[in-house]
């Protein structure tokens, strides 16, 4: 048995009850898919390109946005090596999912799904957050790969990016 560092007790102990409260065969399916849609920014950046190609007037303002989520996801990369943090490893936590690295902090996940939904949002003209970003964060709980202030500092990342960025297209629009 690994001894818990006190320090990520309490956030063991909220991963291991969100997972007990909603780790359901549905529900594992939905993180599960959401996992993949949001690996490497990958479903973010195609839905970018989707906005660019539909609507041709500000295709543009889609291209830098769904280049601004990488970005975000980039960052947040950058940030993990930083930091170094290991993912979840508990007894009490079952991991339902893979990732490409063992680092966790913060939640790439996070940071590109809320970039996302703020510089979607603006092109939209409809408030994506509430919709987009805590199935996403709930999702990697859920499947015990983050603990909740990876998903919640991976968002606060995401948010910043995205806002910066928006407001850039803003301006120029």
């Amino acid at each position: 048995m690994l001894e818990k560092k006190p320090e990520r007790a309490a956030e063991i102990e909220v991963l291991s009850k969100v997972q007990g409260a909603l780790k359901r065969p549905a529900t594992v399916k939905a993180a599960r898919g959401l996992s993949h849609f949001g690996e490497h920014a990958i479903g973010w950046f195609a839905a970018g390109l989707v906005g660019a190609a539909v609507d041709r007037k500000r295709r543009k303002d889609w291209l830098v946005a769904a280049a601004g989520v990488v970005g975000a996801h980039g960052a947040s990369i950058a940030v993990k090596r930083v930091v170094r943090r290991p993912r979840p490893q508990d007894p009490s936590v079952e991991v339902l999912v893979g990732t490409p690295s063992r680092l966790s902090f913060p939640s790439s996940h996070a940071t590109s799904t809320t970039a996302a939904a703020v510089l979607y949002s603006g092109l939209t003209g409809r408030n994506l957050v509430p919709a987009l970003v805590p199935p996403m964060l709930a999702s990697r709980l859920v499947l015990g790969v983050h603990y909740p202030t990876d998903v919640l500092a991976g968002a606060a990342l995401g948010g910043v990016v995205g806002g910066l960025l928006r407001r850039k297209i803003r301006k120029k629009g």
